[in-house]
């Protein structure tokens, strides 16, 4: 076991815990949904900025990524700069209106804002299933990767390195709560920019500059160095893919959406626009170029997802290796803890709550909330740690399918549901249910249309069943039309 790289980390999961501590000790009186799920809505521009932006970043970002750049060269760095403007769409586009109207109908859940819109119990309860199923297949792969990345760099076994793991994201989402989560991710966005600068930076000393690796990428192949990439990779259906994938359509991500709903005021929104834009920008080009520019010093990798990993221990000391390894780590847990505080949120607030025991006294509320919210996290937790232990086959599929469904279900009633007066119930639901089943399709069955990744085609879809099912049914009531349009 290499203690020199593990006392970094260790030092790391402390004060995450730490954390978790204090946002616990703050959470005292008031309304325990709206402290526990969204932490009283009294996030800053810095903490907005960097909650999305973590939250965002996951495995694949650290991982996954610089893999593909390693593997395409250059020209995957700049397809991954389209993600750039993620936080400037995501508070740009629902900012604003989303969290004056989550306000005024004290909304917190994405399902709370869907049924004060839309009115429809089958939207809210198939919002909340999807939002379950996607956030249980994303969050094991998430646990896997965690486990990996400690067994590979420190010498723990599988099982040590996901018990560490896994208690450690448990503890500060459970006791603390969405105030946690968000100060969590803002220590873990630093995190990954010290981590992000220093493997750049060491990778460009090893190779003796920047100019000197590009020369020795241009011989290992000169397609390393076009924009089109290794093989012609980079055609135009795939960018345009890419870009509704990972950029266009994160504003229909649920966890990146309830973000929306913390924010303190308008000064912090735009403080959290520029702030998160800036540090998405480091964090994607930095990630990326060290994987693009990693072929030139380690070009026999068997696998690019270990790149990073392998340049890490190649490039830095064991110390400075240890801040870097609690960067990809950061990535995970900051998507984990989301989803889980979300998907506890959906269990007890959209379903328990308001259909399986609706009727119930304010007191007996009090206290059963807390104690089922508390409750309910530890179990969701427990089940993803029981099923990374083992991890079905299906898992990675369920993971790639998972995001992408997210969107074909949330995007399009998230959205017009703002800006469109005449978006109803019943298109939400054609809507969803044709995004979701095209998604599904397509993906199982790997069918491209015209050579575009299958969200592109399940978005189209999802937009004209919106559109055509809300026109030809009756207009939303005036209640609901005045609650939305109004500033």
């Amino acid at each position: 076991m290499n203690l020199e790289l593990l006392l970094p980390l260790l030092i790391y999961l402390l004060l995450v815990l730490g954390i978790g501590y204090w946002a616990s000790r703050r959470r005292r009186g008031g309304d325990f949904m709206q402290e526990y799920f969204i932490g009283n809505r009294s996030m800053g521009g810095l903490v907005l900025a960097m909650t999305l932006v973590a939250t965002y970043t996951s495995a694949s970002s650290f991982i996954g990524g610089p893999g593909a750049a390693y593997k395409i060269g250059l020209g995957w760095v700049l397809l991954a700069m389209i993600q750039l403007p993620t936080v400037w769409l995501t508070l740009g586009v629902l900012g604003k209106k989303f969290a004056i109207i989550a306000r005024r109908v004290n909304a917190v859940t994405i399902n709370d804002m869907l049924w004060a819109r839309y009115q429809s119990k089958a939207v809210v309860v198939l919002g909340s299933v999807t939002i379950i199923l996607a956030f249980i297949a994303t969050m094991v792969v998430q646990f896997i990767g965690g486990a990996r990345l400690l067994e590979t760099a420190t010498g723990l076994s599988y099982q040590q390195g996901l018990l560490l793991f896994a208690s450690c994201v448990l503890l500060y989402t459970i006791i603390g709560g969405f105030r946690a989560v968000v100060m969590t991710d803002a220590l873990q966005g630093i995190i990954m920019l010290i981590g992000t600068g220093a493997l750049l930076a060491g990778v460009l000393i090893a190779g003796d500059g920047l100019p000197n690796l590009l020369h020795r990428l241009e011989v290992i192949d000169p397609k390393l160095v076009s924009p089109q990439g290794a093989g012609d990779m980079l055609t135009q259906p795939f960018m345009l893919s890419f870009w509704i994938l990972v950029c266009v359509g994160v504003v229909g991500l649920p966890h990146s959406a309830l973000r929306c709903f913390g924010y303190r005021d308008s000064k912090a929104l735009h403080r959290g626009i520029l702030i998160g834009t800036i540090v998405s920008a480091l964090l994607m080009f930095g990630m990326h170029l060290a994987g693009a520019l990693g072929r030139a010093l380690l070009p026999a990798m068997d696998s690019p997802d270990k790149i990073m990993p392998a340049l890490m221990m190649e490039v830095l000391p064991p110390w400075l290796a240890g801040i870097f390894l609690a960067a990809p780590m950061a990535a995970i847990m900051s998507t984990i803890d989301s989803q889980l505080i979300q998907a506890s949120a959906t269990l007890v607030k959209d379903l328990w709550l308001n259909y399986l025991s609706p009727k119930q006294s304010q007191e007996k509320l009090e206290v059963r909330v807390p104690r089922l919210s508390l409750i309910t996290t530890l179990i969701l937790g427990a089940l993803v740690l029981l099923a990374a232990l083992q991890p079905p086959e299906m898992i990675i599929w369920l993971n790639l399918l998972a995001f992408g469904g997210l969107q074909a279900v949330f995007l399009w009633p998230l959205v017009l549901g703002l800006y469109w007066p005449r978006a109803n119930g019943q298109g939400a639901l054609a809507s969803m249910v044709a995004g979701l089943l095209c998604y599904g399709i397509l993906s199982q069955w790997g069918i491209k249309l015209a050579g575009l990744h299958a969200i592109v085609p399940s978005l189209g879809l999802g937009l004209a069943v919106f559109v055509l099912i809300s026109l030809l049914t009756p207009a939303p009531g005036q209640t609901v039309r005045q609650l939305f349009d109004r500033d």
